[in-house]
């Protein structure tokens, strides 16, 4: 049997599947990784003082992936809608509403 490319799964097919122009894959990658790590997350947060849920970490995994590409200089479709300054307003409010979300979840712990 030889060696087919057709026949191997790899991350460029993964991230054909899209809705608008939003890879299903690195989305759901992005939630599942958040969610798998904010227990980790948590306990670093509280020798802070913050307490930060599980449902705080999730509404922050979009805007944190945001702000993730533009610190590497990885502009995905979703980071340049976010920055594009004439358009894309029901984006850019999602994008504000689960921050508004994940912080209304977050205590302060003595």
């Amino acid at each position: 049997m030889q060696y087919n490319d057709t026949y191997m799964f790899n991350i460029k097919y993964l991230r054909s599947f899209k809705i608008l122009d939003y890879a299903i894959f690195d989305l759901a990658a992005s939630f599942i990784g958040i969610y798998l790590l904010s227990p980790l997350l948590t306990k670093l947060f509280l020798l802070i003082h913050l307490n930060i849920p599980r449902a705080s970490w999730l509404y922050f995994t979009i805007p944190l992936g945001i702000i993730f590409h533009i610190i590497f200089g990885n502009y995905t479709p979703m980071t340049k809608y976010f920055l594009d300054p004439t358009g894309h307003y029901l984006l850019k409010l999602f994008i504000i509403s689960l921050l508004v979300l994940g912080v209304r979840g977050i205590s302060v712990v003595k």
